[in-house]
C-alpha cells in the first residue's frame, strides 16, 4: 500500500491548533448553540426550563454537564418538524432514518449545514488518504439515509470526481471499479465484503483494481476486518464515523497514517463519555457512552445527545483534536446471554481467527426451556467444503467464543452465500425468543 501521509500544507489550522485554541473556540460556539436552541426551539426551551438551567449558566465546558440530555425518543415523540429551530422555509433539505423500530427520526438542514457538512466530510476523506481530482465510488445508500449524499457531497468538496453507484447490483459495482477505476471507496464493510465475494465469483483480482482507500462507517467493524480487507484490495482501510442526529458520516474519523482511533472533528461537535447508567460524565480515557452536542448547526441543533455507542476519549496524535476508540458496539445492541454482555463485534474478532470460515455471520437468539441460547451462523470459506474442516471450523470458533467471550455458542457452518447479505447496514442478531 502506498503512503498517503499528509504533504506539509494539506490540513487546515485548525487540525494543528493548540488544545486552549480548540477549547475557546468550542466555549463560544457552545455559547452560541445554546442561545440558539433556547430562543428558537420549543423543545430545548422547555427542557432547559425542566432541569432548571438557562444559556447563561455556562461559563466553562464543565458547565455542560449542568444542562439536560437528548434522545432518540425525543426526535420520535416531535416528529417530524418539531425539533427545527429555524422556519421551515430555510430547510432545504431533510433526511430521516427508517423508521423500522419505531416512528422515524428526521432532522434538517440549512443550506450552512449542507456546507458544514460537506466541510467535515471533504476533511474526514483527506484524513483517510483521498485527494482533489480522485474518482471516488459511494456504496453507501442514497435517499433519506445520510451516508449517500453526505458521502457525495463531501467528495465534490473535496474536489473529486464522484460516481454515485449507491448499494445494490453487486456484480455492477464490480464492473464499476473495474471499467471506471476510482481510487478510492466508501461503502459499509460487510457490504464491501458482498464486492470482495463478486470479485472473487468473477474470477477477478480485487488487488488489481485502482482503489488505494477504502473509506468504510454506519456499523461497527474491527481491526481483523481491516486487515482482511486491506490484505484482498491492497488498499487502506479507514474508519469514518457519524450519525444522523449529530449531521451524518463526517462526525470523527481516522488519519490513515496512523489508524489508531478516530479524531473527532471538536470544532464543529463537542464529545463526552457518560456513565451509561448514572449519566455522569466520566474522565478522558474511561470507556462509557459517547455523547454529542453540534456547535455550528442551525436547522436543528442538538444538545447532549446519547449516541448508544460505546467507546472513550483518548488525546490527539496525527491531528490536535481528541479521539474515540474505534466502537466495540452499541449499549441498545448489546445482547446480555445468560448474564454476560455480548457485542457482535466481539464475535467477528473471533470468527475472523478461523481461516476455514468466512468473513459473514448472523446471531441469532432463541429461549431452550427456561435459558436464552445463541447459534451462530457462519459461512465455509471457499475450498473448504469437506465436511471434517467445517466442523473443525465449527468447533475451532465455538471454542474463541467460550473462552474469550465467556458464552457457549452453537456454531452453523453454511455453504458460501448461505448468511443473509445486505446492500447497506448488515442485520447482525435475529432475535426469535418472543
Amino acid at each position: 500500500m502506498e503512503d498517503l501521509s499528509p504533504k506539509p500544507g494539506d490540513l487546515e489550522p485548525i487540525e494543528t491548533a493548540s488544545r486552549d485554541e480548540i477549547a475557546a473556540l468550542q466555549l463560544a460556539r457552545l455559547r452560541q448553540t445554546l442561545d440558539h436552541a433556547f430562543a428558537n426551539s420549543p423543545f430545548y426551551r422547555k427542557q432547559f426550563a425542566d432541569a432548571g438551567v438557562h444559556p447563561d449558566d455556562l461559563t466553562s465546558l464543565e458547565d455542560l454537564a449542568k444542562f439536560p440530555f437528548t434522545v432518540k425518543s425525543d426526535l420520535r415523540d416531535h416528529y417530524p418538524f418539531a425539533m427545527f429551530a429555524v422556519p421551515r422555509e430555510r430547510v432545504v433539505r431533510i433526511h430521516a432514518s427508517s423508521g423500522t423500530t419505531g416512528q422515524p427520526t428526521v432532522v434538517g438542514y440549512t443550506q450552512n449545514d449542507i456546507d458544514v457538512w460537506s466541510t467535515v466530510v471533504a476533511r474526514s476523506m483527506r484524513a483517510s488518504g483521498a485527494r482533489a481530482g480522485d474518482i471516488v465510488h459511494v456504496a453507501y445508500g442514497y435517499g433519506l439515509f445520510t451516508g449517500g449524499l453526505g458521502a457525495h457531497y463531501g467528495a465534490e468538496k473535496l474536489g473529486c470526481t464522484v460516481i454515485p453507484v449507491s448499494g445494490g447490483m453487486t456484480e455492477r459495482q464490480v464492473t464499476l471499479i473495474r471499467d471506471f477505476a476510482p481510487r478510492v471507496i466508501m461503502v459499509t464493510p460487510s457490504y464491501l465484503l458482498s464486492i470482495l465475494d463478486a470479485f472473487r465469483a468473477q474470477g477477478i483480482d480485487p488487488r488489481d483494481t485502482a482503489l488505494a482507500v477504502g473509506i468504510f462507517g454506519a456499523e461497527p467493524w474491527t481491526n481483523a476486518m481491516r486487515r482482511e480487507i486491506e490484505q484482498a484490495f491492497d488498499m487502506h482501510a479507514v474508519d469514518i464515523y457519524g450519525l444522523s442526529e449529530v449531521i451524518g458520516p463526517g462526525v470523527a474519523n481516522e488519519c490513515v497514517e496512523t489508524k489508531d482511533g478516530l479524531h473527532v472533528w471538536e470544532d464543529h461537535f463537542y464529545p463526552e463519555i457518560i456513565d451509561p447508567e448514572t449519566g455522569a460524565v466520566l474522565p478522558d480515557g474511561e470507556r462509557g457512552e459517547l455523547v454529542f452536542t453540534s456547535l455550528t448547526k442551525e436547522a436543528m441543533p442538538i444538545i447532549r445527545y446519547r449516541t448508544r455507542d460505546l467507546t472513550r476519549l483518548l488525546p490527539g496524535t496525527a491531528r490536535s483534536m481528541r479521539r474515540i476508540e474505534k466502537i466495540t458496539g452499541r449499549s441498545d445492541d448489546m445482547i446480555i446471554l445468560r448474564g454476560v454482555n455480548v457485542f457482535p463485534t466481539q464475535i467477528e474478532e473471533q470468527l475472523m481467527r478461523c481461516p476455514g470460515l468466512a468473513p459473514h455471520f448472523q446471531i441469532e437468539l432463541r429461549r431452550e426451556g427456561r435459558l436464552d441460547a445463541m447459534t451462530v451462523l457462519v459461512e465455509v470459506a471457499e475450498g473448504q467444503a469437506d465436511a471434517a474442516a467445517r466442523a473443525a471450523s465449527a468447533e475451532a470458533l465455538a471454542g474463541h467464543i467460550k473462552s474469550v467471550v465467556g458464552v457457549s455458542a452453537e456454531i452453523v457452518v453454511g455453504d458460501p452465500g448461505s448468511v443473509e447479505r445486505s446492500a447497506g447496514k448488515a442485520r447482525r442478531v435475529v432475535d426469535r425468543r418472543a
